[in-house]
């Protein structure tokens, strides 16, 4: 029988203010409602999810590591440690785990230090600008990964067959 694939979405500093912080640059949606569309989701394609958030980089760093042997995939807005925190892209880049960095707002479009991602190099992908329905293309394209890691080992299953 098949395991469910899990998948861990972290959120950094200030994802908790969705909703009321910069509605004009984060849009009016909760945190809480895009995990519920999220969680949804999820249910509807046999993963597993969890959530986590903090304000703090160390408990960020201590998620990721977290994840090691527990997850398959990881979720991510590191926020404003994107453009700060090598000690977020070492964890990242440690756990070895397909990771897709999500920011609500283009962040291309925006400050010139908010432009620069120290993440983005030891992740699948980044998804910038589309607003939290970024979360729900990141799911998608977890989805993708999970399905080409699976073909990838049943594929290697059948070189050692035979």
């Amino acid at each position: 029988m098949e395991t469910k694939s899990k998948l861990m979405v972290i959120q950094g500093p200030n994802i908790n203010m969705l909703g009321t912080r910069e509605t004009d640059v984060y849009g009016s949606m909760k945190m809480e409602d895009i995990h519920g569309q999220m969680k949804l989701f999820a249910e509807q394609n046999d993963i597993e999810i969890e959530f986590f958030q903090s304000n703090f980089e160390g408990e960020l760093v201590d998620k990721i590591q977290e994840c090691f042997g527990e997850f398959d995939g990881i979720i991510i807005n590191p926020a404003a440690y994107t453009h700060t925190s090598i000690a977020i892209r070492d964890a990242i880049a440690a756990v070895g785990l397909p990771v897709i960095e999500v920011h609500i707002s283009n962040i291309h479009r925006r400050e010139e230090f908010r432009q620069k991602s120290l993440i983005a190099p030891v992740t699948a992908g980044q998804i910038v600008g589309f607003g939290p329905v970024g979360y729900h293309l990141a799911m998608i394209a977890m989805l993708q990964i999970f399905e080409q890691i699976k073909a990838l080992k049943a594929a290697r299953a059948g070189e050692k067959a035979e």
